[in-house]
């Protein structure tokens, strides 16, 4: 009996011991993958309470991405050899009061609204394709005293808002290059596919971004182009004369200066918008961003629309904030904000010539 029991068990072994050897060698080569590619999850957490009077009436509310979007994304690079990297970034945005997507609208349902592309990088620089932030986003962002944020946000006063709004924020089917850093300058160019069958140059974007920060210097150049642009809201009540789709056009040149006490903030921003008439529209940004003790940060900032083919066209918003670091990750923030409109524009407001007061406080989350 004891020789009848001692083969089988013998057998198993010799297989359960294949089996380790076959998970060894296959855990090594997982390993290995895992080892050339660098995934890194990361994401913001920002909600706080807002109070908003535009003319409408006044509204207290729970608002999400009042400083920062929320967010979660993925990104990650492998090594390919010979200096030649792989590389991609899905960003989701989502709004913190109620779970929501925050780039999805009534016809278009967006997973990674944010951001969703695939690219490769190597010493010539780098080649992306799919969703991307427009080189006018990026110069903003680093010109903007309040990053585009809080009430002080440039986005929401330049191009009459349309710098808030895509393709001015981000661009669909875009095929972008940039430069590798060198010593400070950068530079980006990209080309967004219409995808109009049989009319090529409908729903196109161009653009370009150029830049230098070494040191104190902060300097940024955007240019972009847009055919045939869908317009809502206030843009479209302001820019009715040229169209339901016109043309967009806009230059924007800014930076700042560190003072190390203070950094000092300016910009200058031209939009065209072309349709069976033409409109011109300029923008004007001055603002401060200056370190408070140890762990605080206070932005003001002014800024100037002006739809100079309209008479009563000037909108001027006014902004001060503060951002307090509880810890690397995690701060509090608040900051009030005050647009006065001339009689027959609607910045940030309910109607033609209403004024709008913001106000919020809150709290963001990095990880």
């Amino acid at each position: 009996m004891h020789g009848f029991f001692t083969k089988p068990f013998s057998m198993r072994d010799k297989t359960m011991k294949k089996s380790l050897i076959a998970l060894a060698v296959l855990s090594s080569l997982a390993g290995t993958a895992f080892a050339q590619t660098n995934i890194t999850v990361y994401g913001v957490v920002d909600a706080g309470v807002v109070y908003d009077n535009n003319g409408a009436g006044r509204n207290w509310k729970l608002d999400s991405g009042n400083q920062s979007g929320s967010r979660i994304g993925f990104k990650g690079t492998e090594d390919l050899g010979g200096g030649l990297s792989a590389l991609f970034n899905l960003e989701n945005g989502f709004n913190t009061d109620n779970g929501t997507l925050a780039q999805s609208n009534a016809t278009t349902t967006r997973l990674f609204g944010r951001q969703a592309w695939v690219g490769l990088k190597g010493g010539f620089g780098s080649v992306k394709l799919g969703r991307q932030l427009s080189p006018l986003y990026v110069a903003m962002d680093q010109v903007d005293p309040f990053r585009i944020g809080l009430a002080g946000n440039a986005q929401k006063a330049f191009g009459y808002g349309l710098y808030n709004t895509d393709p001015f924020l981000r661009v669909d089917n875009t095929l972008s290059y940039s430069l590798p850093d060198m010593s400070g300058v950068t530079g980006t160019v990209s080309y967004s596919f219409g995808e109009a069958p049989g009319a090529f140059a409908d729903g196109r974007t161009a653009g370009v971004g150029l830049g230098y920060a070494n040191g104190p210097i902060n300097v940024q150049f955007a240019y972009q182009r847009s055919n045939t642009v869908a317009l809502a809201g206030s843009q479209a009540t302001a820019f009715a004369a040229t169209g339901a789709t016109p043309d967009l056009r806009t230059a924007l040149l800014g930076g700042y200066y560190d003072f190390g006490v203070a950094k000092a903030h300016l910009a200058y921003g031209d939009t065209k918008i072309d349709g069976p008439t033409s409109l011109k529209n300029r923008n004007w940004l001055v603002g401060v961003s200056a370190p408070v003790g140890g762990a605080g940060t206070v932005m003001a900032s002014w800024n100037r629309n002006d739809i100079r083919d309209i008479t009563g066209g000037k909108s001027n918003q006014y902004a001060i904030g503060y951002s307090h670091a509880l810890s690397k990750r995690t701060n509090l923030y608040t900051s009030i904000g005050y647009t006065r409109n001339d009689s027959n524009v609607r910045l940030n407001a309910a109607t033609n010539g209403d004024s709008d007061r913001l106000f919020n406080i809150g709290v963001r989350h990095l990880f």
